[in-house]
Order: structure tokens, then C-alpha cells, then sequence
């Protein structure tokens, strides 16, 4: 495996798993004349809609130019920003026009929110589902169609898409071995065990430095919890092994590996397994993917 973990596709249903491995060490009221219509209003690349009417304009917060959700906040001349900038502005002067904020609630401006009817900000990645404007933040955060992030865990990648793109990203950005089929065997060697790639150190509760190994499943938490895997390691006629169920790569990396939720290989034992003067890591990790029910 290269040092980024690998990805093993699934023959049942053709989505692909990651394999991540990890040595572990444990953010007054004011009114306007503004007529309400009942609209549906198109996608922008910028922030999930167009302007219609200047409702894309009367939406946008003034700071961090996302739509608004009640509370919308506004300046005594008309300025509006959205809850999360208002908490964040220097010595609470609006970002506009340089005047005192207050704390002044913007209802005519959410009474116009409620009127809409907004598509889903992924539509262009296929959902075309539309929402009244309420619903429809929450909805997007579980849409099926939203992009995923790069899964690789030996950095902090900035790059997200859908599955077949991150799948031609880690290979080709990331030179992550890719293995077909339910079954694998890995053979990972380092020369300095202090020194992984791929890793994060932290401490057991006795100190005892380790590594881990765990599969994470590309795709969704509802499609994940459809498999099981299995892990095993080992040397001189004695292993380890571990079973469980892949985590989406909703989840990330560290969440997996604070929660402990993998196979863990203490440091003296990974050593012992790699033979030799034991000063070099060759840890041999086979696994099994299998689909319940």
C-alpha cells in the first residue's frame, strides 16, 4: 500500500472502501416595503441561488455572502448580515456603513424568506429537488448529493467531488494503491517506525505508543452500515485480529481513530511482528469484505 491507504472495490455493489492507517498519539424591529411573491429561484455557483426580483441581493449577507437564516440581523440604515458575521464583527459596528449595529432584527427580510421556494444547492451535481427556503439548509446537509471530502488521511487535502472523481484523485494525486475484489493483502514496510507516513501519534492510557488500522467506506453512513470487514496481523505464530463495520468517509479520519474504532497494534508488538532487528516496520495486514444479509 502506498502511503495514503488504499481503496478496495466492493463486486456486490461496486462502491470502493478505504483503508487508512494511522500510528495513533491523543470552532428595535425594523420594517421595509418589500413585496412578497411566492418564487422559485435558480441555482449560482457562488451560493446555491440567482438573483430574481434582488431577492439574491436581499439574502446574501453583506460579509460572508451566504444566504441568511433567521435571525437577520440589520444596521439602523438598512444593512443586513446574517447571525454568525453579527457575532463576529469588530466592537459590533456594521461592516457597511461604519455605524453602531445595535441589535435590531430584520422580520420584513425573513417574512420574504419564508415566501421562497429554493432549489438544492447540488443541483447541478443531480438533485433537483426544490424546498421552501427553510427547509432548505437542512436538507442539504444530509443531501445525498452533496460532494464528499477527500478521504486521504496523510494530510489535510482540500479537494472534494463525488465518488468516481475522488477515486481518480487518490490514485493519481495521491498514488493510493487501488486492489478489486472482497478479499486483500497488504504488506506495509517503513524503515523508521517513529517516522509514518500517514499518521498521527498519540498515547494509550499506559503511554504505549500504536498503530492502527481501519477501512472506511466511500460512500454514505446508510450504505456503509450494509457491510462488514474483517483485519488480521501477524508473525511467529501469533496474530491480531479485528472485525467491524466501515465508516463513511462523512466521518473523518481522526474521528475513526479517536474513537479507537479499528484493529490496534501496540507499538512493541508491531516491532516483534516485523522480525528482524526490530527497528524496521513490516507489518503484513490481510482483510475481508463482505456484504450482511
Amino acid at each position: 500500500m502506498a502511503p495514503g491507504g488504499s481503496a478496495f472495490k466492493e463486486v456486490i455493489v461496486s462502491h470502493l472502501i478505504s483503508s487508512d492507517y494511522e500510528t495513533s498519539k491523543a470552532k428595535s424591529e425594523a420594517k421595509s416595503n418589500i413585496t412578497m411573491t411566492k418564487s422559485v429561484v435558480g441555482l449560482n455557483r457562488k451560493n446555491g441561488i440567482s438573483s430574481k426580483n434582488g431577492v439574491h441581493d436581499l439574502l446574501e449577507c453583506a460579509v460572508c455572502k451566504n444566504l441568511m437564516y433567521p435571525p437577520i440581523h440589520q444596521c439602523p440604515n438598512g444593512h443586513t448580515l446574517c447571525s454568525n458575521c453579527k457575532i463576529e464583527v469588530v466592537h459590533n459596528i456594521c461592516p457597511t456603513c461604519h455605524h453602531d449595529l445595535g441589535n435590531i432584527r430584520c422580520l420584513a427580510l425573513e417574512k420574504v424568506a419564508e415566501s421562497l421556494d429554493l432549489p438544492c444547492r447540488y443541483q447541478t451535481l443531480g438533485c433537483h429537488a426544490i424546498f421552501p427556503y427553510y427547509s432548505k439548509l437542512k436538507h442539504e446537509q444530509n443531501c445525498g448529493f452533496r460532494p464528499y471530502n477527500c478521504p486521504y488521511a496523510g494530510s489535510e487535502c482540500p479537494v472534494f467531488g463525488d465518488i468516481r472523481t475522488l477515486v481518480s484523485h487518490l490514485k493519481d494525486d495521491h498514488n493510493v494503491d487501488m486492489h478489486d475484489g472482497c478479499t486483500f493483502n497488504h504488506r506495509y514496510i517503513k524503515a523508521n517506525p517513529f517516522e509514518v507516513e500517514n499518521a498521527t501519534w498519540m498515547l494509550t492510557l499506559d503511554t504505549a505508543p500504536v498503530y492502527m488500522a481501519f477501512l472506511r467506506y466511500m460512500g454514505d453512513e446508510s450504505e456503509a452500515m450494509k457491510f462488514c470487514y474483517s483485519l488480521e496481523v501477524g508473525a511467529n505464530g501469533r496474530k491480531l485480529t479485528w472485525q467491524g463495520i466501515p465508516r463513511s468517509i462523512r466521518d473523518h479520519h481522526r474521528k475513526v481513530r479517536d474513537n479507537q474504532d479499528g484493529l490496534i497494534i501496540q507499538r512493541k508488538l508491531a516491532l516483534y511482528f516485523s522480525g528482524g532487528d526490530r527497528k524496521e516496520l513490516k507489518l503484513r495486514i490481510t482483510g475481508r469484505i463482505w456484504k450482511e444479509g
